[in-house]
Parts: C-alpha cells; structure tokens; sequence
C-alpha cells in the first residue's frame, strides 16, 4: 500500500448496539471553499460490501466564475458512482461521453480495465455561481470482471424508483430494496438508497444484506435510543434488525448501502483498485505513458503522484 489512513476520532458504540462500528470523516478542504468528507475508505473500516469509497462533497457555494474542476485522471477496477442532493457536474470521459448530471439521477462508470474522466461545473451554472452538494462512492468490481470493457450509464432521477411510506422517501439509487429494483446495472448485488425520513418517521433497514451502512446526509437519526448527527457513518452488525427514526423536529436523510462480502481483498493506491498489486504497477506506467486515452474536450490532466503520496488517497 502507497499510503496511509488518515488519523480520525473515534466513537466507540455500545457493545450491545446493533451498530458495529461508527466513523467520523474528517472534512478536507480541497481550494475555492470545497470541502469533502472521506468515510470509506477508514482505518476502522476498509469496505462494506463492494463499497470501497465513500466521499460526501460540499455542500459548497461556488461564486460567479467559480466551480469544480477535476482534471482528467485514471481509474481501473472500480465503478465510480456519483449522486447529487444540489447542483450540475458535467461529465466528460476518454470513451467520448459527455453527460451533465443533476440532482437525483446516476451517473454510473465502469472502469474495468482502464478509463479516463473530468469531472467539471458546467459553463452556465460557472458563469452565474452556484450550490454543488453530493455523494460520490467506487464499487470495486468482481475478480472475474475486473478487466471487463470500460463503460458509461446514466439513468435520470425520474427513471429511479421511489418509496413512500408513514413520512419516509427512500429513492432507490441502485439493487434491490423495499420490494423495488432500480434500473441502474451493477457487477454484483449490493443496494444503494436515499432516504429521507420525517421526524417520528421510522424505517426499517434490511437484514438480508451481510453487510450494511448508513451515512447521515442532513439532520440526524436514532437508533437503539442514540441520536446520531450529519456526517457520521454506522456500520451496522450483520444480521441486527435495524430501525431508523427521524429524531426531533426536522428528521434527516441518510444513505443506505451495502452488499455481500467481496470475493478477496483489494488494493487501493491514488484512483486505482485491483486484486492484484502488479495490476495496480501496471496502471501507473500506463498513465505515465499515455496508454488510458485522452478525454475529447480536455487539455488537461491529472499527473502520477510523484514521489507517491504519503498521505490519504487523493481526491477524486
């Protein structure tokens, strides 16, 4: 490993708590006042499920002239997934997608054996300024899959199925929940969801799952009698039966995901994921080599780390 975790507070649960570990990410300010809050990967948790990355980013206020730019950079063995609460990110890759992506809809990237993308505000939203407020987590990629055909989906927010019940929303992002299947593919079963909930309102996370996880978006929420606050993810025990309720007077909203235990471990360094070290070798040459493909659009890019960081893994 090329890297170290970051130093992080600890919260230690309740040894009979349905929650087996509790993460608070600390929050980075990356330049122009946008800030992310890293909880996966963590030196208290590597994964959850498939789930190798968790980045919540923002909420930021971009002024006129001002927005995100994230250079062209590579990734191999990970599906990237990004999913916005407020705000535009413009979508360019070294396949030739270009896609904005707003609030409530998918942008869903395989990059199996290699793919380069840019992440950047959209030119109207720069010129007036703007809110940028979202969620971007890797799914690692099965063994077997891993150096499938790089690919690009994007599923709108209206095509996403939404449940509602007794003063809870939940949007369900990707899998199955709640009797409901997005259409959004994955290379291996898992379930990702946006759930608002109501104060008083109550909702039951499925056991089905091996491994599971709630990160507090907005607000808070309770559970087992603690009231947990915005920005704390829970790794649930496996098997617990797990009800989440909306505390006090505003409720909150909480992302859900997690799946089975994944086929063996994996190895992350910079933007790459693979099972294999000399896979991950292999991937820097070739973006110090120019073998990902450029990203039609961009001039630009994001050099190898060098020397390599020390550090946490770097955004993006």
């Amino acid at each position: 490993m090329a890297w170290q975790m970051p130093d992080e507070p600890f919260v230690d649960p309740d040894p009979g708590s349905s929650v087996e570990t509790i993460i608070v990410p600390r929050t980075r300010d990356l330049g122009d006042g946008f800030e992310v809050r890293r909880a996966l990967p963590s030196v208290r948790r590597r994964m959850v499920g498939p789930f190798i990355f968790f980045d919540q980013m923002g909420p930021a206020v971009f002024r006129s002239g001002h927005g995100l730019d994230v250079r062209p950079h590579p990734h191999i063995g990970l599906a990237t997934v990004t999913y916005l609460f407020e705000g535009e990110i413009l979508h360019r890759d070294s396949l030739g997608t270009v896609q904005t992506i707003q609030p409530g809809a998918v942008n869903w990237m395989v990059a199996g054996r290699g793919i380069a993308h840019s992440e950047r505000t959209p030119p109207g939203l720069r010129e007036t300024g703007g809110r940028l407020y979202g969620i971007q987590i890797w799914v690692a990629i099965p063994k077997q899959l891993e150096e499938s055909a790089p690919g690009f989906a994007h599923t709108p927010a209206d095509a996403l199925p939404v449940v509602e019940d007794a003063g809870t929303r939940v949007r369900v992002i990707a899998g199955g929940l709640y009797g409901v299947r997005s259409p959004v593919s994955t290379p291996s079963e898992l379930f990702y969801a946006d759930a608002v909930l109501a104060a008083g309102a109550r909702l039951q996370v499925s056991a089905s799952h091996e491994e599971r996880a709630v990160y507090v978006a907005e607000g808070g929420v309770e559970l087992g009698g603690e009231v947990y606050g915005k920005g704390q993810l829970l790794v649930l025990r496996p098997g617990a039966e797990v009800v989440l309720t909306g505390p006090g007077a505003a409720g909150g909203r909480v992302l859900l995901f997690g799946g089975e235990p994944m086929d063996g471990p994996r190895h992350i360094w910079w933007n790459f994921v693979s099972s294999s070290r000399e896979r991950i070798e292999q991937a820097k040459e070739d973006w110090r080599a120019s073998r990902f493909g450029p990203v039609p659009g961009e001039t630009e890019f994001i050099p190898l780390p060098e020397p390599e960081p020390t550090g946490v893994v770097r955004y993006p």
